[in-house]
């Protein structure tokens, strides 16, 4: 007589748990077939389209003064405003998630707000805030203080658009993570600073410095808000993004391209640090896993 099967001398059935070869191939093929005529082959335009006139021309193109102002002012406007950004998105982050108050689901939706609003109608807002012809505007330029087609306004303009990233990025991190280790610092008697730099901040760091390379990214190539409050005056308020526009305007098209492959270098500089940085953060979660 046969011996009924115990569990564990019954046949191992192998599941099958990924899709069938051909389903697989068809959807990498959709995905590559997208980055190519979408990412890969508009980038190798760009490129062919800089050096068209040769290796001097561009050199020439990248060197010349307007062009190299416009690399400092795009640069300046991300030094001033990703640390804002990322001082704002940690204090809203740490309000929304950390305390309870009326009004906390209203504030969670209004950062979405730069999302939902036409980055040329952001600009507008400020022109119309802060432009010369309006009360508040003239008294400033009595101060002496211009903010419109100045430095200053652009980077407020690009503060507007980019200042949900980090707090975005942050916010659910902190809501997973709880107020557990936070509380229990502070029954222990450690104080709001002690807390935030020795339990919230290692916590958070990676999702900070992510955040960051989003805003850095999205302030390097913002057009439409700056385009509006910089006035357009070369070798002042032209960022790399308005540089390109008034090159290829005056049919330029070679210097254009040449300026705009250096938008194409930043975000692949961007892109190379988001991508460290996310092997950085495995590499860490892997060791915690394997720590008893």
């Amino acid at each position: 007589m046969q011996k009924p099967q115990t569990p564990e001398s019954a046949p191992i059935v192998k599941k099958r748990i990924s899709d069938p070869l051909p389903v697989q191939i068809v959807l990498i093929g959709v995905t590559l077939l997208f980055f190519t005529g979408f990412i890969f082959l508009p980038l190798g335009l760009v490129f062919a389209q800089a050096f068209s006139k040769g290796w001097e021309y561009y050199l020439e193109s990248i060197r010349e003064p307007y062009a190299l102002e416009a690399v400092k002012l795009t640069l300046t406007t991300v030094a001033i405003v990703v640390p804002l950004n990322a001082f704002f998105g940690v204090t809203a982050a740490w309000a929304i998630t950390k305390f309870n108050f009326k009004g906390k689901a209203t504030l969670k939706t209004l950062l979405d707000l730069p999302f939902a609003v036409s980055p040329v109608i952001a600009g507008l807002i400020f022109v119309l805030l802060v432009g010369s012809r309006t009360p508040f505007g003239s008294w400033l330029g009595e101060q002496g203080i211009k903010i419109i087609f100045s430095t200053p306004g652009i980077v407020i303009a690009t503060l507007f658009v980019t200042f949900p990233f980090v707090a975005r990025e942050l916010i659910p991190l902190m809501e997973a993570q709880g107020r557990d280790e936070e509380e229990a610092a502070l029954t222990l008697g450690a104080r709001g600073w002690q807390i935030f730099g020795k339990i919230t901040l290692p916590n958070i760091r990676w999702g900070l410095l992510y955040g960051m390379i989003l805003c850095s990214a999205r302030s390097i190539g913002e057009f439409g808000a700056v385009s509006v409050v910089s006035g357009h005056i070369r070798g002042q308020t032209n960022t790399i993004p308005l540089h390109v526009e008034i090159l290829y305007s005056e049919y330029n098209f070679a210097a254009s391209f040449a300026v705009a492959s250096i938008l194409v270098f930043l975000a692949l500089l961007t892109v190379g640090v988001k991508v460290t940085l996310e092997k950085q953060f495995q590499k860490n979660s892997f060791h915690h896993q394997e720590l008893p």
